[in-house]
């Protein structure tokens, strides 16, 4: 197994490297951009050894809509099958441009696979935080990530974007729309800011392209993927201290989240642990 990389930022802070801020400064402009060889491809192939693991224990068939795609593999909530997964919401070079175009208060929405096999058509065109009730353009709400396991390409069924598309309006849910393919090689990752037009491409190839969907959200936005649910106290006791803020065991800007005026992390330790909220920095009103 890779070993796992951490992004080392504490939660109320981001340190930002040059390229860090290149990549978010690309997302603010364009809407996406790519990581090239952001993580090794040992891990990639141990990776997509894993989810065709997955799909043959867990009976894994494409679904019958078009947006999910009825030639398209999709295994969710990820983080509750194996210890592997744990690594890619915190990965080093991926997490600090996530944080840089939402904040650090950032949340998992959600971690699955999305395999394209040979023969699917592409996925109709549309923006990952379509059903937030807010006119458009506004702040990010939504950042996701794309990790390319096997090489993406025009043929294979690379990402569609529409640059740009992120300052604008909805678009028509299946409209025609020009775009360009993400295309990228494996070991690589597109980070898009979740007003971005797009879709999954067409397989025209005879391969599988096999890719894992990050997908992050604001701290105050609830997540896609119930993980507080999802995923077993017992199983996040396990998790680092940051995975547990990722997954919602963390309070957004000493408020947002808390429980008795306690961390929901500080709730999966033996003993109460001393909490400071919002009210006891601000002072008495």
């Amino acid at each position: 197994m890779a070993r796992q990389q951490t992004s080392g930022v504490a939660s109320d802070q981001v340190t930002m490297s040059d390229q860090t801020a290149d990549v978010v400064a690309a997302v603010q402009r364009d809407g996406y951009a790519i990581i090239e060889d952001a993580f090794p491809d040992d891990l990639a192939d141990e990776l997509r050894d894993d989810l065709d693991r997955l799909e043959h224990e867990l009976g894994v068939v494409p679904s019958d809509n078009d947006f999910e795609g009825t030639k398209t593999l999709r295994i969710y909530n990820l983080l509750a099958h194996h210890e592997l997964y744990r690594q890619i919401p915190v990965w080093s070079s991926v997490l600090p441009v996530v944080e840089g175009v939402l904040d650090p208060g950032c949340l998992i929405s959600s971690l699955s696979s999305i395999v394209i096999c040979p023969g699917e058509t592409a996925q109709p065109i549309h923006s990952d935080d379509i059903l937030i009730p807010l006119p458009k353009p506004h702040p990010p709400l939504v950042c996701n990530t794309m990790w390319a396991i096997t090489d993406f390409t025009e043929q294979n069924g690379a990402t569609r974007l529409v640059p740009g598309s992120h300052l604008k309006p909805n678009p028509t849910y299946g409209g025609d729309y020009p775009t360009v393919p993400a295309e990228m090689r494996k070991g690589s990752v597109l980070v898009w800011d979740g007003a971005l037009w797009h879709s999954g491409g067409a397989n025209h190839s005879d391969e599988r392209r096999y890719g894992i969907a990050m997908n992050y959200c604001a701290g105050y936005v609830r997540q896609q993927e119930n993980q507080q649910l999802g995923l077993a106290p017992d199983l996040v006791r396990t998790f680092p201290a940051r995975l547990q803020e990722l997954v919602g065991y963390g309070v957004y800007r000493g408020l947002i989240g808390h429980i008795d005026k306690q961390r929901p992390a500080d709730l999966l330790a033996e003993e109460r642990l001393p909490s400071t909220m919002v009210w006891d920095q601000v002072g008495r009103g």
